[in-house]
């Protein structure tokens, strides 16, 4: 029972963090003059990629690190209470 609830808890979050983020790309490319950043993050099992390109990708790609060693703890403390 209480499995679920964590599990549509992180679900919504989730999803909120997406919609957020949805909007705040419709924000800025509204309110840009013309040039774009460019930055992501791919987790592949343990291991990060990120990549990053264009005039503030600096703080694209700190976002997205931040972001990765955020889902690597989280990762580790699900598992770890698993055991």
């Amino acid at each position: 029972m209480k499995f679920s609830r964590v599990f549509l808890a992180l679900f919504f979050i989730g999803f909120a963090i997406i919609i957020v983020g949805m909007l705040l790309m419709i924000f800025a490319a509204a309110s840009s003059s013309g040039q774009a950043s460019v930055g992501g993050f791919i987790l592949i099992g343990p291991f990060p990629i990120v990549f990053g390109a264009g005039p503030g990708a600096q703080w694209l790609v700190l976002f997205a690190i931040i972001l990765g060693v955020i889902s690597v703890a989280v990762i580790y403390l699900m598992a770890r209470k698993r055991l």
